[in-house]
């Protein structure tokens, strides 16, 4: 599918609010590490008001214990580290299970683990906000996702802002600037570069400063 570029944020609000029209619909937002993602779904969530929830997937990051018996712990972040089979089993009950409250897990960064049942999505919910790095990657148990979205805009933001502000969050949750650099290098990047080649199959391809602007 050809996606649209560069609509307003009046634009990106009337097309979620009219996606919300039709019942219980799940927007996926997807995009690199540092992209705007999140900021992008808080905005859209805030607009559209209480009928609007945002789920992340982030909040199925494998513990860094079991990451690091599989020896993934310096790939935090990529692909493999994530429960992608439970956020498909999530994204399911969400669109079967309208009529009862759904929980979903949550990342708290500030401590680098997963909260389970953190986030209540509720039958009033008609338009679920889900954000991630990897809901249009055609790879075993993540081309699952996709189906189960109603659409997935894709955050395109510029590298020269989107890698020292990726940096400078890593600062702010402990890392030491040499070791924040060198992870947004090794890590960071060649998850974004792997992103980047999903662009092209979103329904709508936002450019930074229309999304608001953002860190996640």
């Amino acid at each position: 599918m050809t996606a649209a570029t560069r609509p307003d944020r009046r634009e990106l609000v009337s097309r979620a609010r009219e996606l919300a029209a039709r019942g219980r619909v799940l927007l996926g937002i997807t995009g690199a590490p540092g992209g705007g993602k999140s900021t992008l779904a808080r905005y859209l969530a805030t607009e559209v008001g209480e009928s609007a929830v945002v789920v992340p997937m982030d909040g199925f990051h494998l513990h860094d214990d079991e990451l690091a018996r599989q020896g993934l712990s310096q790939r935090k972040g990529a692909p493999e580290t994530f429960d992608v089979a439970g956020y498909v089993a999530l994204l399911g009950r969400l669109r079967a299970e309208t009529s009862t409250v759904v929980y979903a897990p949550e990342f708290d960064r500030s401590r680098e683990l997963s909260v389970a049942g953190a986030i209540a999505v509720r039958p009033p919910h008609r338009l679920v906000v889900t954000e991630g790095n990897y809901l249009l990657l055609d790879a075993p148990g993540w081309r699952d996702v996709r189906p189960l979205l109603d659409e997935v805009w894709f955050v395109d933001a510029d590298d020269a802002v989107r890698r020292p502000r990726l940096v400078q969050r890593h600062v702010d949750h402990g890392k030491p600037p040499e070791v924040a650099r060198r992870w947004e290098q090794t890590s960071d990047q060649p998850n974004a570069v792997l992103v980047a080649r999903t662009r092209d199959s979103a329904d709508l391809v936002v450019t930074e400063n229309d999304s608001t602007g953002g860190n996640r």
